[in-house]
């Protein structure tokens, strides 16, 4: 009889560790949310920042062209 309590405030243990692990990982992952959530990654550069690539309006090229060239770059 003492080794079945033994055995169940074991299990009790192992059932409270991974609940409360579980919480903290859910919370954590709920703060970096909130904190990353008011972060706005294309808003305009401040400083002197430049535009490293231009479209001309002349160049006329084909869907082809393009994926080539998306293929091309890596993007």
């Amino acid at each position: 009889m003492k080794t079945w309590f033994k055995l169940l405030f074991q299990t009790l243990k192992v059932f409270v560790l991974f609940t409360g692990c579980t919480i903290l990982f859910y919370y954590a992952i709920m703060w970096l949310n909130e904190e990353y959530a008011e972060y706005h990654r294309y808003d305009e550069p401040k400083g002197s920042a430049i535009k490293v690539t231009t479209v001309e309006d002349n160049y006329n090229s084909s869907w082809f062209d393009r994926l080539i060239l998306f293929y091309l770059n890596g993007e």
